[in-house]
């Protein structure tokens, strides 16, 4: 979505990945601008606003995830925005048409206002992001998120760090104004992106498990602790295959994976959601960021002994490098060399090196495996010794 509102995509309608009317041809009836207000698990029934009652055999939870918001006042006026479903979207869009807007204030330094503080900038709308940390996305290491800090500050985004904000006030000039700790910032639009948490409101009123994480239980075939009843998405728990628990991960990928495999099992064919390995990666102006696996902490917390090494290279053959630079970071596990995670940063080549990390992490590879695969080699597209055996025949010398 920050992509349609910063213009590269224009067309809303693609963001839609199929209509009602296709589900419709399928079988599948769509009830729109319905709103589910309870489930009944012992009636097994749902009953909407309106009063009106739908049976079920079999249920599937897909709420989704709810965003985080801060406990501050002022989130509710007009002009505050969260960024979770198309239709905010298209109303950010419409506020920053035409010049609309012409200042915003985006909350927060996750994925979602990384890539925001992107498409306001694109749209001409001056930006500052106010964060409680020091540096965005924590989940790098610092020398990685200060690399993201920079591209953004390159770019024009005014970046204010360790910052609190206190409420969102109405503007001296009819606008609004975010009142924090370290002053006021005055803005035509705010974007609050501090996050989301699993929406398992159903879950409670089912008696559904909910695991540590926060979000519903579920098996590798997607069934809650409730017979009849699945979660897909957002809303539920992922198998890691690294740290082997549970985890809370929302992403789309993974939301479709699992709800294909969900459709599956309830269509009479079993399939099972063998889990994820943590991918993520998001672009930022010109910068490419991506990670897998477990960082050193998470590492630690799953009774692993991590060792990393970071690396500096080219993307590219050195021959053929214009200065371009891709920064790799490994983590594998003292005792076994088994490869635990990685990141990387870079204006081009940072996502192709994660990927074909997590299908390492994904086989349960060692580092010293990983250290010798055999990759498509072209000059255009790396070095006969790829910055992936870099890194890995470097992390093994301390193993």
């Amino acid at each position: 979505m920050p992509y349609y509102i910063g213009d590269v995509i224009k067309d809303e309608r693609k963001l839609i990945a199929r209509t009602p009317e296709k589900f419709e041809a399928s079988g599948i009836h769509v009830l729109l601008n319905r709103k589910a207000e309870e489930v009944d698990g012992e009636k097994r029934e749902v009953r909407l606003e309106n009063g009106e009652r739908l049976p079920f055999d079999v249920l599937v939870l897909a709420t989704g995830a709810a965003a985080t918001r801060p406990p501050i006042p002022g989130l509710d006026l007009p002009g505050v925005y969260s960024l979770k479903s198309l239709p905010e979207a298209v109303a950010i869009k419409k506020a920053i048409g035409g010049g609309g807007a012409k200042k915003a204030a985006i909350i927060g330094a996750g994925f979602i206002a990384m890539e925001a503080a992107e498409a306001f900038r694109s749209a001409g709308v001056d930006t500052t992001l106010i964060q409680r940390a020091e540096l965005p996305v924590r989940r790098w290491d610092p020398e990685y998120s200060a690399m993201v800090k920079e591209e953004l500050q390159k770019h024009g985004v005014h970046c204010m760090p360790l910052t609190s904000p206190r409420a969102v006030e109405r503007g001296a000039s009819g606008g609004l104004k975010v009142v924090t700790d370290r002053g006021e910032v005055e803005a035509d639009l705010v974007l609050v992106a501090t996050g989301v948490k699993p929406d398992t409101f159903f879950a409670g009123q089912l008696g559904v498990a909910v695991g540590k994480t926060g979000a519903i239980a579920v098996n590798f075939a997607q069934e809650t602790s409730r017979e009849g009843v699945y979660a897909v998405g957002d809303c539920c728990e992922s198998f890691h295959r690294v740290s082997r628990s549970w985890t809370s991960l929302p992403l789309g990928d993974i939301a479709n994976k699992q709800g294909r495999v969900a459709g599956s099992n309830i269509g009479g064919a079993p399939l099972l959601f063998p889990g994820v390995v943590g991918a993520q990666s998001f672009k930022v102006f010109d910068l490419e960021v991506a990670a897998t696996g477990l960082t050193e902490e998470e590492a630690k917390g799953s009774g692993f002994s991590p060792v990393a090494e970071k690396m500096t290279g080219t993307p590219t053959a050195r021959s053929m490098s214009v200065g371009e630079r891709l920064y790799l970071k490994v983590v594998a596990d003292r005792a076994s060399g088994r490869l635990l995670g990685a990141q990387a940063v870079g204006r081009k080549g940072a996502v192709s090196r994660i990927n074909l990390l997590s299908a390492a992490l994904w086989s349960g590879m060692t580092v010293g495996e990983t250290a010798y695969m055999d990759l498509a080699y072209s000059p255009p597209f790396g070095g006969a010794w790829d910055p992936v055996h870099i890194a890995c025949q470097e992390l093994l010398r301390k193993l």
